[in-house]
């Protein structure tokens, strides 16, 4: 299966939530329900405004079967190396394990590499051993113990 991978819009948001909402911690914390929450509204405004950000779709027909999420991070280590960072990657659950994930990733690092990127990182939950058992195969190394900090109640 190929997929069509573009730029979202802000007329895809309530499909990239539903995505979001599409496994065990998403179902907790996203509200996929119409009409869409204005928040999310309101966060796509400002990935969209930020040169530094993309919000990307994957599509099978008319249908938006993955997202991600790439942010393009300067920094000073590295001799100033400009980092992709890929958050929020989905895949429809009915059609995870059709190598769909795969040309998903492999489409976010060739845009790294193409914004200039010396190389990029993406966290995961520490439960989605699945999804830790993917990155692996795809080559990439888990070389780092990620902490986030909370604020009000948002898990």
């Amino acid at each position: 299966m190929t997929l069509a991978i573009r730029p979202a819009t802000l007329a895809d948001v309530p499909a990239i939530v539903a995505l979001m909402a599409d496994d065990v911690n998403g179902a907790r914390r996203e509200d996929a329900s119409l009409p869409i929450d204005p928040a999310y509204e309101a966060a796509f405004a400002a990935i969209d405004a930020d040169p530094n950000q993309e919000l990307i779709v994957a599509e099978q027909g008319d249908r938006i079967v993955g997202t991600v999420q790439i942010s393009f991070l300067p920094g000073l280590a590295f001799r100033g190396a400009l980092r992709g960072q890929i958050e929020s990657v989905r895949i429809a659950s009915d059609l995870r394990g059709h190598g769909l994930g795969r040309q998903l990733i492999e489409w976010a690092v060739a845009r790294c590499r193409q914004r200039g990127c010396k190389f990029v990182q993406l966290t995961s939950q520490s439960d989605r051993t699945a999804a830790h058992r993917f990155y692996t195969r795809l080559g990439w190394d888990q070389s780092h113990l990620g902490f986030k900090l909370h604020f009000g109640d948002l898990r």
